[in-house]
This record gives C-alpha cells, structure tokens and sequence, in this order.
C-alpha cells in the first residue's frame, strides 16, 4: 500500500479541486481544479506531469464536471483505474455531531452528509455529489470522507455553547462547530515538527487566513476555541463574507427594509467582507487600491482590527502562547498582514522581523525577530495531503 496513490477530491459550492497524490512522500503526480460550474463560462485546468491542460466551456453542473475531469485524465494521460489508487479522500465541510473522525464511505454515511446539508447549505450538498461521482466511476476503491469539522470536536463546552435558550439550540443543531480544521491540525503539526517540540508542550495560536478565514487557540495539540462557529460565516473579516456582526443587524435589515432571510444570506456570505467595504475580495486587488482610495484602506483596517481582536482574545484563554502561525493564501503571501496584525506587541513577547518577513519564500519558516519571546512562523499548509494521509491511515488500519 506504501507505494499507492490517493485522489482528494474537495467538492466546493461553485468548484471542485482535486489531486493525484503519494501520501507517503507528498508528491503531487497530478492536480486540477474546475471553477465557475453552472456558468457559460466553464473552465477546467488540469496539471499532471507532461504539461498543462486548460479549457473554457460550459459546465453545466458538478455531476458533468468531474465526469469530464475523469475523460480529460483518460485523453492525456491513463484512466484513473490505472492511476494505482489505493482510496478517495472527500473533503467534506460539516460533520455535526457524528462525524468527528474520518470515515469509510458507504450509502448510509451518504445519506447522513446529506441530511447534515440544513448545516451546511451551500457546501454539503455538493460534497455528496462528488462523493457520489467518484464512487460510481471508481467503485472497487474505499472512499473515505474527512471532516472540515472534525478537529474542533475537543472545543470544551464553554467554547462551543451558545448563550440562547438550550432547548431550542438542542432541536435545531445549534453549537460553534469550527470548520477549516484539516487545515488547523495539518499546520500545528507541522509547527511541532518544525520547532522539534512534542504539541503537548505548545500553545499555539494558527492564523489560516485566505478568502475565507479563520483563528484557532490549540492548547496541547487540541483545539480550545475557534472563530467559525455554526456556520463559516461568524468569525474573522473574510473575502466576502461579513464574520462578527451584531444579530440585531439581521433583525433591522428584515423590519426596516423588508429583506428576506435568503437576501440577506446573500447579502453576508456574498457582497460584504473586503468586497462589501471595498468592492474587491481579492487581497492583491485591495493593497493595489488602498494608496488613495479611503473605502480600501477602510476595508484594511477592519479586516486587520478584528485579527488583532482575535489574537488577543486567544492569548487569553491559552493562558499565554509560545507560536502563532500564518497560513493560507493571504497569511504566506502578504506581507503587510502579518506585520501589522501582530505590531506593537512586544510587550507580550511578540515581535516581527522586517527582514524575515518580506522575504520571499514558500517554504516553512521563522520570522519572528531573535529578541521575540514568542515565535512568530509561515507555514504553507496543504490540505488535501492532509486528506490523503487520513485516508490511507483509515484504510490500512481496516
């Protein structure tokens, strides 16, 4: 089993990311990604070892769209039934209160991801599309599901309990479940492994930070709180998602301006964050405004204002930390986030250096300042590595 391959497939609301990979020695043999599924314009690229494959056409919905990744896998290279895959490692987004470990796919446990879909509207029902997918065209292979949610099923009671009357959220589901969690374990890992420390030794605090975004407290390598909470809307100033709000914003918005409770989802999921502030979501796109543009400059500072918020609070409750650690496409690449969420902090041991932190890399690294009591790290995360290895480990162990 050691020398097999494992095929992640992350099943998003508009896409579908996917990767041919060696959970043993990471390498990637091939990976794609296909975007805008439902729109006119369509795009499917496809990266494997002999080139590049990248097309525009309409894809009409998750179904036809991994069925023509699988036919482009087939045209250029071999089909996946020749790939020497041991298992199918499915990301999928909510677990509720059942899944908190990975899991051998069979129709019942189709079945409860897809009665968990009132929990996870726009994820979970297309993860169980790709789920069905990929076992119809690979059915002799174990497929195993891995839970955005699982590693923040340690949350002690206080951390996931709502204050709201207990009966009501008992009926309806209603607790902090976290998401983004493989990518919170995978990172800490590799923080202790990179500081050659046992995780029972550290306080860490994982800043995964992209278009969507959220903080994590770990306290002896388990998770102690989270900024997502039922759903990946609350926490930390996303893309385009709004995090913290007051609830009473929901209630005004449906009294004073007669907006129903769809258009005001769209209205937090989709048209606030960065883009509701600044009219882009996109990091690069942001900084390239902010000199001269005060509703991006704005946009910044909230987004930084609530990072900061964060970290302080998760300082607290870890009772002091010896890591905080940046992750995602917006925590390894920019620059300008990490220097400023966590400036003028000194004083609690933490410290940036300028030199360190503008260097270009993509590699795991230090960046705090020698003086810094506390380390301050970018490590890339990678979680569909992180999916193959549950994977294989769930399917060796049977």
């Amino acid at each position: 089993m050691s020398d097999g391959t494992v095929l992640v497939i992350n099943s998003g609301s508009s896409s579908i990311k996917f990767q041919l990979v060696h959970p043993d020695t990471a390498e990637s043999v091939a990976h794609g990604l296909i975007e805008r599924i439902g729109e006119p314009d369509g795009h499917i690229v496809y990266n494997h070892r002999t080139g590049v494959e990248d097309r525009s056409l309409p894809i009409a919905d998750h179904r036809a769209g991994l069925k023509m990744v699988l036919d482009i896998v087939a045209e250029v290279g071999r089909p996946l039934s020749e790939a020497g895959i041991i298992a199918v490692g499915h990301r999928v987004v909510h677990g509720g209160d059942i899944f908190y470990s990975p899991t051998l796919i069979d129709d019942g446990v189709v079945k409860a991801i897809s009665d968990l879909s009132n929990l996870a509207p726009l994820h979970n029902p297309a993860n169980v599309i790709g789920i069905e997918v990929a076992r119809e065209e690979l059915p002799d292979v174990p497929h195993v599901a891995v839970f955005d949610t699982a590693f923040f099923h340690t949350l002690p009671a206080a951390a996931s309990t709502y204050a709201i009357d207990r009966d009501v959220a008992k009926a309806n589901q209603i607790r902090r479940y976290g998401f983004h969690g493989t990518s919170h374990e995978y990172v800490s890992g590799r923080v202790a492994d990179f500081l050659g420390k046992d995780p029972a030794e550290l306080n860490q605090i994982v800043l995964h930070l992209g278009n969507g975004a959220s903080a994590s407290a770990i306290k002896g390598g388990k998770a102690i709180d989270t900024t997502m909470g039922l759903t990946p809307l609350e926490g930390l100033v996303m893309g385009t998602r709004s995090g913290d709000i007051d609830p009473g914003i929901i209630l005004h918005l449906n009294r004073n301006s007669g907006m129903k409770v769809d258009e005001i989802d769209d209205l937090l999921n989709r048209r606030s964050g960065l883009k509701g502030l600044s009219g882009v979501n996109d990091f690069r796109a942001l900084l390239a405004l902010i000199e001269g543009d005060d509703d991006a400059k704005l946009a910044y500072d909230v987004y930084v204002h609530m990072l900061r918020k964060y970290i302080g609070a998760f300082i607290v409750q870890l009772g002091g930390v010896d890591v905080i650690t940046f992750t995602g496409g917006v925590g390894e690449n920019n620059i300008d986030v990490r220097r400023d969420s966590l400036a003028g902090l000194s004083r609690l041991g933490i410290e940036v250096d300028p030199a360190l932190n503008e260097a270009k890399s993509r590699v795991e690294r230090r960046i705090s300042a020698s003086s810094s009591t506390v380390e301050v790290l970018v490590v890339p995360t990678n979680e569909e590595l992180a999916i193959a290895r549950a994977a294989k480990a769930l399917v060796a162990a049977l």
